[in-house]
Parts: C-alpha cells; structure tokens; sequence
C-alpha cells in the first residue's frame, strides 16, 4: 500500500548524504526507535548510532550507518544532522572492529566521569553500532 511521501534530508559535516521524498523514515533516538511518516507531529530528538532505513517504498529502502545527532520533523519534512552518514557497503569489520577496541582503552585509561571518558564511550558506542551493520546484525 502506497503511503503519503515527504521530504527526508541527512546532512553531515561533510555535506548532503541524502534529499528526496520517501515514505518513511525508521531510526533510533535516545529513548528508543521511531518511525516517522508523512504528516507527523512536530519533532525534535537526539539521534543514536544506528542504522538508518529510509523507505522509498516498501521494497526500496536506502540504508545508512547513522551515527549520533538529532532529528527535526516540521511542517511535513524531516531534517537528520548526523556526524556520519554511510553506505553500509562503505564499512570495514576490520577497521570498526580496532575503533571499538581503541575507544575501550581509550576510556579506560581516562579518568572516571571526565570529558575523555565520555568521548570514549561514544566513540565506543558509535563503533559497535556500525561493526553490528558491517557484520549483517543490525
């Protein structure tokens, strides 16, 4: 069944990684998972490293490694700041598997409840979410 199509744009640091209607748009915030469709209430939540599905239609969806950032549903159109945005077929188990073993050091050796640690621990976050989408178990 066709839905209703609205505007989704994901933007990062480094530019636009997506702008085009879709019918949906499936992600996690950091109170959980939210779908979000056309004619939504306003929205503003943070984002969570996750795997991002926007469906064009049912059968074609366009995935992205999403890492943290926020989601802005206004006036039947979705903004995603995301610090990265990429294609799954981008991702390196190898690569990811090194930055979730570097964040656990690196968090351990900073001191408890400093700036370091939380840097880790997001760095930590972010790694795992995308090691999970590389390996197929997201």
């Amino acid at each position: 069944m066709a839905r209703n199509r609205f505007v989704v744009e994901v933007l990062t640091p480094d530019g636009e990684v997506f702008n085009e209607e879709v019918e949906m748009v499936s992600t996690m915030t950091t109170v959980g998972s939210i779908g979000l469709l056309a004619n939504h209430e306003p929205l503003l939540a943070r984002l969570e490293p996750t795997e991002l599905r926007l469906y064009r239609s049912e059968t074609d969806i366009v995935r992205y490694a999403q890492a943290e950032g926020y989601v802005q549903m206004s006036d039947n159109h979705a903004l995603l700041l995301v610090e990265e945005a990429l294609e799954p077929a981008r991702l390196n188990v190898a690569e990811l598997s090194e930055r979730v073993e570097a964040a656990r050091r690196a968090h351990e050796a900073a001191p408890a409840g400093s700036e370091e640690a939380a840097r880790a621990d997001r760095d930590r976050r972010r790694a795992e979410a995308f090691l999970a989408i590389a390996s197929g178990a997201h």
